[in-house]
């Protein structure tokens, strides 16, 4: 080639490479902000797992449907943290290190929101926790908070009072049996406090019977309700473990009512077995709020089973919601996509949610209303809240 010709081609070159710069330019890509939703999707209850990313993904869908926050995109990050401490851990880890996520909706269950929050609060990440009761996962062991974890839920000491209150009051129980498992933090703070609120409130604990989440036949404990006769029986666990104990309870003719906590709240309780009992909880789709009205019609239109019918939004899922729109709104409110400044922007905020009119107390935790709900002839009926 000679030293004119490839003058000419590398002049030629230079010219298609200006006149491509001077094209149309390439779309900036639009800011994102990622915010995980960590929930049991697998394990023993994974209706939680499933009404609590339905509920939260619904919102993060309708800051979107406005612009995002602070002009960026939200893109949620899912994983299955299964209601399990190891497997929570093994997510939270997974969501911050991998995905660069700053801001977490989760856990559900106690026994798996505080082990994350450890390392929430390690890494400077925002956590809010949807329907986690137990005490300890804003606190340290010591008992000061932990500034990067609140909840959307009332806690145990507040569900186990109410619970206690209730059966005090409205079922003129006197006498009670508790019925929990050791293991799951969730269950057994439920417990201490509805003993200690009934005990204050002149009842008398006729009995105490403890079992694993692993047990399936509750024979030998029912035997000793029986023979107990309490007036009523407090098992605050889980939906799953609820209609194993219920069930049970019925073939041996134990005629107490159980009184529960929010773990019964499913679409998977077992009506039949459970009839006749009472759990605390954090809504109702039976409150005539305008607020209440609008959201299930907004879920419904967007969920349905596999009939086509709209799915009524359980506590679950409406505390998912609310969470969701609580850590969005502390990320506008702090003005930076910044989880330290978030943190004090979210300690700071009023929110009107679904499941009430939220603002956060010293310890993190929402001070907010509970409502009673019974099972009776098959549904789900609300009978009476009870404010702070």
């Amino acid at each position: 080639m000679s030293k004119r010709l490839f003058v000419v081609l590398s002049l030629l070159i230079v010219a298609s490479m200006l006149l491509a710069a001077c094209g149309t330019p390439a779309p900036a890509a639009q800011k994102e902000i990622k915010i995980a939703i960590l929930a049991p999707l697998s394990g023993a209850v994974p209706t939680f797992g499933v009404s609590t990313r339905d509920g939260a993904l619904l919102a993060i869908d309708e800051w979107n449907a406005k612009g995002g926050v602070l002009g960026m995109k939200i893109v949620p990050v899912v994983a299955d943290s299964q209601c399990e401490a190891d497997p929570a851990v093994n997510a939270a880890n997974k969501v911050i290190d991998q995905d660069k996520v700053g801001y977490i909706i989760g856990e559900v269950c106690s026994k798996a929101s505080i082990p994350m929050s450890e390392i929430a609060n390690a890494k400077k990440v925002v956590q809010i926790s949807p329907t986690s009761t137990n005490a300890n996962v804003t606190l340290n062991n010591d008992g000061s908070v932990k500034p990067y974890t609140f909840r959307a839920c009332f806690i145990d000491p507040f569900q186990g009072t109410v619970g206690a209150k209730f059966a005090l009051d409205n079922l003129k129980a006197k006498k009670a049996f508790v019925l929990f498992d050791q293991g799951n933090d969730y269950v057994r703070g439920l417990a201490e406090a509805f003993e200690k609120a009934f005990v204050d409130g002149g009842g008398e604990i006729v009995g105490k019977e403890t079992y694993t989440s692993q047990d399936t036949d509750f024979s030998a404990i029912l035997a000793k309700v029986g023979e107990a006769k309490p007036d009523m029986v407090y098992l605050p666990d889980y939906y799953n473990i609820v209609n194993l104990v219920t069930a049970q309870a019925k073939e041996k003719g134990i005629t107490a009512p159980f009184v529960g906590g929010d773990g019964w709240d499913s679409t998977d309780l077992d009506k039949t077995a459970a009839e006749g009992g009472y759990y605390t909880n954090h809504y109702s789709e039976q409150d005539t709020r305008p607020i209440v009205q609008s959201w299930l019609k907004t879920y419904g239109d967007k969920y349905k089973d596999k009939d086509g019918k709209a799915i009524v939004p359980d506590a679950l899922a409406t505390l998912a919601y609310d969470a969701a729109n609580l850590m969005i709104a502390a990320i506008e409110k702090a003005g930076v996509d910044d989880p330290t400044k978030v943190k004090d922007a979210m300690a700071a905020l009023e929110w009107e949610g679904v499941s009430g009119k939220v603002t956060f107390d010293a310890n993190h935790n929402p001070i907010k209303a509970a409502v009673i709900l019974q099972v009776k002839d098959g549904k789900i009926v609300y009978v009476a809240t009870v404010a702070p």
